[in-house]
């Protein structure tokens, strides 16, 4: 069964705050509470909702991402499929180290550039990690939509 992935940048200085109202509306506290990063994986709704300090340092807020969450490498597979028979541009990570977790993904823009994260999670980690696509796949998105 997939899982929906929201990923919003927060500014450092509103992360408790953010984190207060997410644990109000969700009635549950964060699965995964780091400095700088929160996340609920919750069943009802049925959705991977983070909060990352880290996107925000830029002093963009707000949607970072979306996302399908998957629970197989073939249900990944299937899905960076279907993008790219779509005309879609996937930009494929093996073994990601991001965001506390370890995940091979496909990532890929919408034709108004918002990012859509794919992922299999397959191991956690310790510490937050590096992700530099998703920049990557939004500039090929303007590229090729004019924007």
């Amino acid at each position: 069964m997939k899982r929906l992935h929201v990923s919003l940048a927060v500014a450092e200085e509103a992360m408790d705050r953010t984190i207060g109202f997410y644990a109000t509306l969700f009635d549950a506290p964060p699965t995964l509470r780091e400095d700088g990063y929160a996340k609920w994986m919750l069943d009802d709704p049925r959705v991977n909702f983070v909060l990352d300090a880290r996107a925000g340092r830029a002093g963009n807020t707000g949607l970072d991402h979306l996302g399908i969450q998957v629970e197989s490498p073939d249900e990944l597979s299937g899905l960076a499929a279907r993008l790219r028979a779509a005309g879609t541009q996937t930009r494929d990570q093996t073994g990601a180290h991001c965001c506390f977790a370890r995940s091979d993904k496909s990532w890929v823009a919408d034709p108004h550039g918002v990012l859509w994260e794919t992922f299999f999670t397959h191991g956690q980690e310790t510490a937050y990690g590096e992700n530099t696509a998703p920049r990557a796949a939004a500039e090929d998105a303007a590229c090729c939509t004019g924007a």
